[in-house]
């Protein structure tokens, strides 16, 4: 029986490249990438508005995006990049990939614990929950700052289930990435993938124990896994 679930959030909760893309195109005029240098860095197609598979921006910690970037801009500190960089995190234009209230309420109504670990800084998750009317849903929310590190590492997945009682194997770890499946996997969990995020299903179904089109279809996978 599975009675939590911890939740990646870019790509997961929020459709990626709607979100994301608006985030790297204003971090990018910030920063004055005139040249489209950081963008290749990035692995942005700003034509497209779509990432390569391998971008940092996808799945690596705002810290390790800042230190990819930092090299290619002389004169700026560590700390300002940072600084700017979650800024536009929290003030990002996040678009839900399905009716967050409808799909998480329904879970929560059913008993399970909710939590979202990402390796986006915690306040500006915070905020972006609190955005798509959702942040009073969940039981925990980590972000890369928190404390417990960040994904594919379990720290985040294991602080959460050490904070509600739970038992690993009843929990499972949703998400959209190889960092997100990897981590529920060090840490006993299911991994379940959705397909809102940047990865294909050959990409993610070797990792996964099951690949979903988006959230809106745990609730059946649960019902199938309990009647197994």
């Amino acid at each position: 029986m599975i009675e939590a679930l911890i939740f990646d959030k870019d790509g997961t909760l929020f459709d990626f490249r709607l979100s994301w893309g608006a985030w790297t195109r204003n971090l990018l005029a910030e920063l004055g990438d005139a040249d489209g240098r950081l963008a290749s860095v990035l692995g942005y197609d700003a034509a497209r508005n779509d990432f390569a598979a391998d971008s940092p921006v996808i799945a690596m910690t705002t810290p390790q995006i800042a230190d990819i970037l930092l090299p290619h801009l002389p004169g700026l500190g560590l700390e300002e990049l940072l600084e700017r960089m979650n800024q536009l995190s929290a003030d990002a234009p996040m678009v839900p990939a399905v009716d967050l209230p409808a799909v998480l309420g329904a879970l929560r109504a059913r008993g399970l614990k909710l939590g979202l670990a990402t390796n986006d800084t915690e306040l500006p998750a915070r905020r972006h929950l609190a955005g798509a009317g959702v942040l009073e849903l969940f039981d925990f929310v980590v972000g890369c700052d928190s404390g417990f590190g960040g994904k594919p590492a379990p720290g985040q997945l294991l602080a959460f289930v050490d904070q509600c009682g739970l038992t690993p194997g009843r929990v499972a770890m949703v998400g959209d990435s190889l960092h997100d499946l990897d981590a529920g996997r060090a840490a006993g969990m299911h991994a379940v993938a959705v397909l809102t995020g940047i990865a294909l299903r050959a990409d993610l179904e070797a990792h996964a124990d099951v690949v979903l089109t988006d959230i809106s279809e745990l609730a059946a996978w649960i019902d199938a896994l309990a009647a197994v």
